[in-house]
C-alpha cells in the first residue's frame, strides 16, 4: 500500500483507512462537511489577512473567486468595488 501521509506511522495510516471505510455514508457526509467548513474559515482568514481593510461583503466577494473561479464569480456577484 503507498503512504499517503510522510508523518504518519503506516499502522496508524492503515487504521484511518480502515476507520474510513467503515464509516457509513452519513458519517462521510458529516466529515466533508467539516473539511469544507474548514477550508472556507481558512480561506477567510487568508483574505482578511490580505486585505485588512475590507468589509465583510468585499470579503465574500473575493472568496467567491476563490471558489468559483474570478469570471463566473463577476457574473453572479458583479465587480469588486474594492479591487486593490
Amino acid at each position: 500500500m503507498s503512504v499517503l501521509s510522510s508523518d504518519t506511522h503506516p499502522k496508524m495510516e492503515a487504521l484511518q483507512i480502515q476507520l474510513w471505510r467503515q464509516a457509513s455514508p452519513t458519517r462521510k457526509m458529516h466529515m466533508l462537511a467539516q473539511l469544507n467548513s474548514s477550508a472556507h474559515t481558512l480561506a477567510l482568514m487568508g483574505l482578511r489577512s490580505r486585505y485588512p481593510q475590507a468589509n465583510e461583503a468585499e470579503l465574500r466577494r473575493r472568496l467567491a473567486g476563490l471558489l468559483l473561479g474570478e469570471e463566473l464569480a463577476r457574473k453572479v456577484y458583479g465587480e469588486l468595488s474594492h479591487a486593490k
